[in-house]
């Protein structure tokens, strides 16, 4: 969770660009970001991958009025819906979007390309149908702010006892580099979204961040079994924690239309 997902920036942009907020160049430019080239494969009506340009709008035609994202992990199928067919891709990815408006989604598939010390990604998106229900597990904004601020108190607690994640040099240089990214110029959010989802993601990224300084820092201070089972423990409902209000700020868009309907 260094990172943002393809699926947010894919869900985020292409929410941006169906609401008539950005240009459909603005928003390609934004979902690709560092990969060399994204594709979709298995449009109706297309016998071969189509660039992402050509892809939305057909999107656009199908009926779709916006983009969800999916975040799951083993036990979570987090804003999955079905059929079992695409929760396995979508699990296996860890990452999908799902079309609200028309019965389809999308699941990334990456290829690294180019000679040695070129490699570059190359993406794939895979559209298959899906069933129109709830997504599973997804909180609202609220619920998901709240959570994070309770999560990440515990956590820095328990952490802090075992000596293991969010202080020392390390972790205070990938910070820094994470704020130095992001004043930039760096866009959380595309055109459109609440000022809250805006809050909750960043939110949400920090504390992606942190836990994965945490994993990647070996076992720290915590020498015994006991110790590693509590670093293991605490960490793991914090990422989910975490990983539920990204889907909830990515979701926000969608969510607000649909109130705005009723």
């Amino acid at each position: 969770m260094l990172s943002e997902p393809r699926s947010g920036r894919l869900a985020a942009w292409g929410n941006a660009l169906l609401a008539g907020l950005v240009s459909p160049d603005d928003a390609v430019l934004a979902i690709v970001g560092e990969d060399a080239v994204h594709r979709v494969e298995g449009l109706p009506g297309e016998s071969a991958p189509v660039g992402l340009t050509l892809a939305l709008g057909r999107l656009r035609t199908l009926r779709v009025t916006g983009l969800r994202v999916a975040l799951p992990a083993p036990g979570h199928p987090l804003g999955l819906s079905g059929p079992p067919e695409f929760n396995a891709r979508a699990l296996e990815a860890e990452e999908a979007v799902v079309c609200h408006g028309a019965a389809f989604g999308l699941v990334p598939e990456v290829y690294e390309a180019g000679p040695e010390g070129d490699v570059h990604a190359e993406v794939v998106w895979h559209v298959l149908p899906v069933r129109q229900a709830p997504p599973a597990d997804v909180p609202s904004l609220g619920e998901a702010e709240r959570e994070l601020a309770e999560a990440l108190r515990e956590a820095t607690e328990v952490l802090s006892k075992l000596d293991v994640a969010g202080s020392g040099p390390v972790a205070e240089a990938a910070i820094d580099a994470y704020r130095a990214r992001a004043e930039r110029g760096r866009e959380v959010l595309a055109p459109g979204y609440p000022p809250r989802a805006v809050r909750v993601l960043e939110l949400a990224q920090r504390v992606g961040l942190l836990v994965s300084l945490a994993y990647g820092n070996g076992h720290g201070g915590a020498v015994s079994s006991a110790e590693m089972r509590a670093r293991t423990e605490a960490l793991r409902p914090v990422e989910r924690t975490a990983r539920r209000a990204q889907v909830a700020a990515y979701n926000a868009y969608v969510e607000e239309r649909e109130r705005g309907a009723r």
